[in-house]
């Protein structure tokens, strides 16, 4: 694993990287950087489109060249290490399987979800230490 931590615009980057975010089980998408990734990606409809079963968290669905990361039931709820670190396996995961070899992300569940970024780090670093991919954490 290569893992950088940059100051810059995450939806900048090369379009080689898929990038990565966390949402809520019920898909809201209404503030923070999630509203960004909803603006750009329009993929809020086919989230909410998707089975129950499919939306429950921990749980990561990929569309748009987009991870997105469910580490909570609900908007206003807050995740917690352990779901961060289940959806971080899961998305490992997934990059072995669709052959993910660049993540860019920013620095998931620490902005309006106040979990720390340096143990998020660590789970990251933790999970992904025996891959060839190669993370980029963006931040302004």
């Amino acid at each position: 694993m290569i893992f950088k931590e940059e100051k810059r615009n995450l939806f900048e980057v090369d379009s080689k990287y898929h990038l990565v975010h966390c949402i809520s089980s019920d898909c809201k998408m209404g503030a923070g950087i999630a509203v960004e990734f909803q603006k750009r990606f329009k993929f809020k409809n086919y989230l909410l489109s998707l089975e129950e079963s499919l939306k429950k968290h921990p749980q990561v669905i990929f569309c748009s060249q987009v991870f997105n990361l469910i580490t909570k039931a609900r908007y206003w709820h807050k995740p917690t290490y352990e779901s961060v670190t289940e959806c971080i396996k899961i998305l490992k995961k997934q990059c072995e399987l669709l052959d993910v070899k660049y993540l860019a992300m920013p620095k998931i569940g620490c902005g309006l979800d106040r979990l720390q970024w340096g143990k998020v780090r660590e789970i990251v670093q933790e999970e992904f230490k025996d891959t060839d991919i190669e993370i980029l954490v963006c931040y302004l």
